[in-house]
């Protein structure tokens, strides 16, 4: 298996909601909460059956895990949309440093 291949099958949404629970500990009523809260996001079967994927799974943990420590959820979201906005960023940077290094080399 390719390294790629392993974070494809980690975002793949397959999990029903009553194996999350029993991985996470959490009850459905919590798992929706935290969907409506817009913290998790599954995906919706035809029949409109809630999947989630692993990465879901760990976010979830980590959720429950900052609930505890008394953080809100509007924090949680905050600090997410932070560093998804500073890894968005870097992935900027990082290209435009590739698109330099590119057209430097090829000038010589």
């Amino acid at each position: 298996m390719k390294p790629e291949d392993s974070a494809s099958i980690k975002e793949k949404k397959v999990i029903s909601i009553g194996t999350v629970r029993e991985l996470t500990g959490l009850s459905e009523r919590q798992i929706r909460y935290y969907e409506e809260r817009k913290l998790i996001f599954p995906a919706r079967s035809g029949s409109g059956i809630r999947k989630y994927s692993f990465s879901d799974v760990e976010r979830l943990m980590d959720i429950a895990n900052q609930m505890e420590e008394g953080v809100q959820t509007h924090e949680i979201r905050r600090e997410w949309k932070k560093k998804e906005k500073a890894s968005e960023d870097w992935k900027k940077q990082m290209l435009k440093g590739q698109i330099q290094a590119h057209f430097k080399n090829n000038k010589q």
